[in-house]
């Protein structure tokens, strides 16, 4: 790409060849004036700041893609301000003796800026007595935590949810991160500052690490997880293991008959919380375990039993289809038949339900702006047109997929390798689980030489499941079968199936989940027919059919037993504007 200079003068960069510079649309408004929040790509000649979120194209040809960008990161965020507080007061000697009594010093609580309110909680209606932790960004307030003598814990009402203690971590080579405040203060005691909080305790949704991924957290030689061992617990260390990498990760265990980092320090003291540090083990190499590296896991699995899936909340097909994360699901199906519109409709459902974010390599649905508008009509329930869509639906549609949904077309080539590494950016920086390949041979294949196809086959399968495994995504791979012949006498063709796509076994054999797509056109009905579950508490073989409805691209549920080809037989058309069902964020109580 070649560079303007006009365009990169006006914008006020330098071109001097550096890849951080000043953003100039919010540099003069943030508090920390060092940051050179601005990535710039010389080649691709974009500049993209991570603090506000605003891009800036400075080449002579403008690029076909789009994506949404927000106006800046505050905008999109939509945050408020913590108010002042009017009847702030320091700690009282009861306070002080609840901090001390379980091993933290008052003027440690104190010198973090923890003080007392009386404020009314939500868990009770009434006015209680408060320790305030402040949450504080680049020395700027952003959020409070409330907490009582009861456990009632209150975060302020739509203000930006942030690690607490986050500044504390810029730069260091090291750092830990806890469930709750006063595992971070029992660090804290044992002299390491280096040491953040989550904000809202054992939550797998990590989006509020998306903006200090890269400012705080990526130069890190070494995290230390420090959750509780719950079952919760476990699984917030599963995530940050997943978006930080498991390369650079450490558990932080407390021994027997203690859960977390303060339990530790109470019972056993400075020198104990010390060396749980020191003793944090790697996470157990890939491929080699033993039962005591799953214990916990095995613990509450004998507890809680096997748990189905995720569902679709798409009738019958629930019973036959749950989806977890780390599994390979393979989708075949005659071309036309409606394989990329079930995908859409899946991770639209996925995201809505289970804030599962997703991205896409689909160069069949570039430029993305032919993309979007399905993704658009499926979320609003409407035509995407002027006149039946209205502006504030568009906006908001546009708002949520900018935020949970990323297209991959990388400029240098389509192999594999170059895929999944952009996929394993998503994952550290967006927190993805959902990754879609559609379709396959829309990728790059190059045998080696001396590789049979079948060969080339089953190892690129293998990356796919591996990184599945690896970074806890389910990967979606989409796979036309070889060419169909209609049946003579019903001039349908058959339903295909994993073995019918050209070239090996493979497919179904790698698979943990595969389904075909059928679209019945003298009926007018989609089936779904799921031909492999690989966990029997996952799902079961069988067909759900649905009907199509045209004017939203969504697919309707058929109730067993109705003919939906009969004209009295209508579908339960669903027209509704699924974002506005969206509950309202409850961040504010009721964390955990």
């Amino acid at each position: 790409m070649e560079i303007d200079y006009k365009k990169l003068k006006d914008l006020g960069l330098s071109n001097d060849g550096k890849k951080k510079q000043f953003c100039p649309e919010c540099h003069a408004n943030r508090t920390d004036k060092r940051d050179k929040s601005l990535s710039v790509d010389w080649e691709k000649c974009i500049a993209h700041c991570h603090y506000c979120g605003k891009s800036f194209f400075f080449g002579k040809t403008e690029r076909i893609a789009y994506t949404p960008q927000p106006k800046n990161r505050q905008e999109a965020r939509t945050c408020k301000k913590p108010g002042r507080l009017t009847n702030e007061e320091p700690l009282d000697e009861n306070m002080c003796r609840w901090f001390s009594d379980r091993g933290i010093p008052a003027e440690v609580a104190e010198a973090e800026g923890i003080v007392k309110v009386c404020r009314t909680m939500p868990q009770t209606g009434q006015v209680e007595k408060c320790i305030v932790f402040p949450y504080v960004v680049e020395s700027e307030l952003v959020n409070r935590k409330y907490r009582t003598a009861r456990k009632h814990f209150m975060l302020e009402s739509g203000a930006e949810l942030v690690p607490w203690r986050i500044d504390h971590i810029r730069d260091t080579p090291e750092c830990i991160i806890t469930e709750g405040e006063m595992d971070a203060l029992s660090f804290l005691v044992a002299g390491r500052d280096d040491v953040i909080s989550v904000p809202n305790g054992a939550q797998k949704n990590l989006t509020y690490l998306d903006r200090f991924i890269e400012t705080h957290l990526e130069d890190k030689q070494r995290v230390y997880i420090a959750s509780d061992t719950d079952a919760k617990g476990l699984e917030l260390r599963a995530e940050l293991v997943r978006r930080l990498g498991e390369e650079k990760c450490r558990i932080v265990t407390y021994g027997e008959g203690c859960k977390d980092a303060n339990e530790l320090l109470q019972r056993h003291g400075i020198e104990a919380v010390r060396k749980s540090i020191e003793e944090a083990q790697e996470v157990p190499l890939e491929g080699i375990f033993t039962a005591s590296d799953v214990k916990d896991e095995l613990l509450s699995l004998f507890e809680n039993g096997l748990q189905q899936g995720a569902t679709l909340k798409m009738g019958i097909l629930d019973y036959l289809l749950s989806l977890e994360t780390g599994r390979l699901m393979i989708v075949t199906g005659i071309p036309g038949d409606g394989k990329s519109e079930f995908l859409d409709e899946m991770a639209v459902r996925l995201s809505l339900f289970y804030d599962w974010r997703c991205a896409w390599f689909s160069p069949e649905n570039f430029p993305v702006t032919l993309h979007h508008p399905k993704l658009i009509e499926k979320l609003i329930g409407k035509r995407f047109k002027k006149g039946l869509m209205n502006p504030l639906e568009l906006d908001a549609a546009i708002g949520y997929l900018s935020q949970n949904f990323f297209d991959i077309l990388p400029e240098e080539g389509y192999r594999v390798d170059t895929i999944l590494e952009k996929a394993e950016a998503l994952v550290r920086r967006k927190g993805i689980r959902v990754f879609i390949l559609d379709p396959y041979n829309c990728l790059e294949h190059q045998i080696p030489s001396g590789q049979s196809e079948t060969q080339y086959i089953s190892e690129f399968l293998e990356k796919l499941r591996s990184f599945a495994r690896r970074r806890q995504v389910l990967v979606v791979l989409a796979a036309h079968p070889t060419k169909m012949k209609r049946d003579p006498l019903t001039k349908q063709f058959p339903v295909p199936t994993m073995y019918d796509i050209s070239g090996s076994a493979a497919f179904f054999n790698k698979a943990d989940f595969g389904i075909a797509i059928e679209r019945d056109r003298t009926q007018g009905v989609t089936r779904i027919h799921v031909q492999k579950v690989k966990f029997r508490h996952l799902g079961q073989l069988g067909v759900a059919s649905f009907k199509y409805n045209s004017h939203n691209g969504r697919f309707v549920p058929i109730v067993a037993g109705k003919t939906p080809d009969l004209p009295d037989e209508v579908p339960d058309y669903d027209n509704s504007n699924w974002l506005a069902k969206l509950p309202a964020k409850q961040e504010a109580i009721n964390f955990g």
